[in-house]
C-alpha cells in the first residue's frame, strides 16, 4: 500500500519506539517481572522485563542470561533525568534461574528477589507430569492391573484432572480421581504433594505470618523429601536452596502472571506484525504493543480516516 520495503517500515519503528521511551517517565519503577520468551518455538530467546505496578513492558532484550538483567540496569539508568535508577528498584519477581538470580544480585543491588506461586507450583505440576508418566508407562505388574481396569477415555480424564483445580473437575473427572485415590498409585501420591503445595501458598497468603509460612513448607519439604518420589526429591532440594525467596514470594502477594499473560499476547504482536526477521523488529512491535508508549507521533493517516470511512459508507 506504501510501496516500501518492510526494510523501511521497521526503520522508522525502530526510530520511533526508541524516541519514545527516552521519554518514558520511570521515576516510580519499584517492581519489576523478569521472565523469558520465545520468538520462535523453542528457540531464539529474548528477556523480558515489566513494571508490575503500571503493568507495562520497560525492556526486552535479546538472551535470557545475566547480562540481559545488566543491559536492563544501564538502560534504566539512561533513563536518569526521568527519574529512572536501577538502586530504586526495590523488588523483583522471578522463577528461578540462575542466570537472572546473579543478574539481579549484581545489577539490582537493593531488589528483594521473590519467586511467586506461579512459578513455583508450576514446578510442582511439572514434577507431578513426570511421575504419572514415568509409572503410566512403566512395566510393573499391579500398574498394569490397575490402569487395566480404565478404558482411554478415562485415563485421559484422570490426566485432565490431575492439571485442574478440583473445583473445576466434571462428573466424569471427580469419579475418575476417586478411583486414583483408591488404587494408591505414586501418581495419586504426586497429586496430593503438588495440591499439599498450593495448600501452603494459599494458607501464608490468608495469614501473612512469616513465621507460619516457612513452618508450612519446612513441613512440605520434608514430605516431599520423604516421598520417594524423584521429581519431588529434587524439587524439594531447588525449594531449600531457594528458601528465603519463596517464603517471600508467599508472603508479599505479588506475582508473575502479568509477565506470563504479557508474554501469551507477543504471538499476537508477531502476527499483527506479519511476520518478522529479527530479534530487533520483534522487540520494537513488543514495545510499541505493551510498552504504554506516550510520546508516539500521531499517525498521518488520521485526518483521512473518517473521510475513507465516508467513502466507504457510500458504496456500500
Amino acid at each position: 500500500m506504501l510501496r516500501v520495503t518492510d526494510k523501511q517500515l521497521w526503520r522508522r519503528i525502530e526510530h520511533y519506539v526508541t524516541e519514545a521511551r527516552l521519554e518514558q517517565d520511570m521515576s516510580q519503577v519499584r517492581i519489576v517481572g523478569i521472565d523469558e520468551t520465545s520468538l520462535r518455538r523453542g528457540q531464539d530467546y529474548v528477556t523480558v522485563v515489566h513494571d508490575l505496578d503500571a503493568e507495562r513492558l520497560l525492556f526486552s532484550t535479546a538472551g535470557r542470561d545475566h547480562v540481559t538483567v545488566k543491559a536492563f540496569a544501564a538502560d534504566l539508568h539512561a533513563h536518569h533525568a526521568h527519574g529512572g535508577t536501577p538502586t530504586a528498584v526495590a523488588h523483583a519477581c522471578m522463577d528461578m534461574s540462575a542466570a537472572y538470580l546473579k543478574g539481579v544480585t549484581a545489577y539490582l543491588p537493593e531488589a528483594l528477589i521473590s519467586y511467586d506461586r506461579f512459578h513455583t507450583v508450576k514446578l510442582a505440576s511439572e514434577a507431578m507430569d513426570e511421575v504419572r508418566s514415568a509409572q503410566w508407562k512403566g512395566e510393573a505388574t499391579r500398574v498394569r492391573e490397575e490402569l487395566g481396569e480404565l478404558d482411554a477415555k478415562e485415563r485421559r480424564s484422570i490426566l485432565w484432572a490431575m492439571r485442574r483445580n478440583p473445583s473445576g473437575w466434571s462428573a466424569t473427572q471427580t469419579q475418575a480421581m476417586h478411583w486414583l485415590q483408591r488404587a494408591n498409585l505414586e501418581s495419586a501420591r504426586a497429586w496430593r504433594l503438588k495440591m499439599g503445595l498450593r495448600e501452603v501458598f494459599s494458607h501464608a497468603c490468608s495469614h501473612n505470618d512469616a513465621t507460619l509460612a516457612s513452618a508450612d513448607l519446612e513441613r512440605w519439604l520434608s514430605w516431599a523429601t520423604r516421598s520417594r518420589l524423584e521429581p519431588f526429591k529434587r524439587l524439594a532440594a531447588t525449594l531449600k536452596t531457594h528458601f528465603e525467596a519463596v517464603v517471600r514470594g508467599m508472603l508479599d502477594h505479588r506475582s508473575n502472571a502479568f509477565v506470563e499473560a504479557m508474554n501469551g499476547m507477543m504471538p499476537q504482536a508477531e502476527r499483527a506484525a506479519r511476520g518478522f526477521r529479527t530479534a530487533a523488529n520483534f522487540i520494537a512491535f513488543a514495545y510499541l504493543r505493551l510498552g504504554k508508549l506516550t510520546h508516539l507521533p500521531a499517525s498521518p493517516f488520521v485526518a483521512a480516516l473518517p473521510k475513507l470511512a465516508s467513502v466507504h459508507t457510500h458504496r456500500l
